[in-house]
């Protein structure tokens, strides 16, 4: 990993998951895409506070756009060595135009139907939208410190634990595009994530610096027993 990923305790911000390229494709496929109300896919209280619209599985440009956004996250480092992803729920698209909000809620602990169910671990909001196009859309988190509004950057992702309680803000004009999901990790507890994230992101450091010395070789051996301690497969 070149760059070590900005956080906030256990939010994280990765930059540039998706590419100017990636997002030129997305743009042209979604200008025409037919959505849905995003009220179809809100549980029975959600619904009262969801205001959006989505591309979910029934509409047919929704596996292009997946096969443009998993392989972005498949193949970036900082996701991978931070969420240690088991399994990812396929995202959806949502679009909030003026007006639009989606109220105060929590995401479902449990994600999918038998057969092909997930804990949601992490929550992740991918940005599509350039922040200048749009007023308002805030990702607001319920965090102990207060409320944090969050807006990044097309092709940028914030990862976060799903247990927060949060709300999108009201759009007060163009439109906002992003991709939501939500990961099983193999490790379940945050702070053990955080501890195996930071654990790797210095022995990388060491071995870039000075090759696979003594110390890297200590630090990997310690990686690795933790996991192994603390995975969940």
């Amino acid at each position: 990993m070149k760059k070590v990923a900005k956080r906030d305790n256990m939010i994280v911000y990765i930059d540039g998951v998706l590419d100017s390229a990636a997002l030129t494709s997305l743009d042209r496929l979604l200008q025409d895409a037919d959505f849905s109300d995003g009220k179809l896919t809100a549980g029975t209280f959600a619904k009262t506070v969801k205001q959006n619209a989505q591309l979910t599985d029934g509409n047919e440009t929704i596996q292009t756009v997946r096969s443009i956004i998993d392989p972005a996250l498949q193949k970036n480092p900082l996701f991978q060595a931070v969420a240690r992803p088991q399994a990812i729920r396929p995202c959806l698209i949502n679009r909030y135009d003026p007006g639009m909000s989606y109220g105060w809620h929590t995401d479902n602990a449990l994600m999918g139907s038998i057969g092909s169910r997930i804990r949601s671990d992490l929550s992740f909001t991918l940005f599509l939208s350039d922040p200048d196009t749009y007023e308002g859309g805030e990702l607001v988190l319920d965090t102990d410190n207060g409320e944090k509004p969050i807006k990044l950057a097309a092709g940028s992702l914030l990862l976060y634990p799903s247990t927060f309680l949060h709300r999108v803000a009201e759009v007060r004009s163009g439109c906002r595009l992003a991709a939501v999901s939500w990961v099983q990790s193999v490790v379940r507890h945050p702070h053990q994530r955080t501890i195996l994230f930071e654990l790797d992101t210095v022995r990388r450091s060491i071995f870039q610096k000075y090759g696979k010395i003594e110390e890297f070789d200590l630090l990997s051996k310690t990686h690795a027993n933790l996991l192994r301690q603390w995975a969940d497969v």
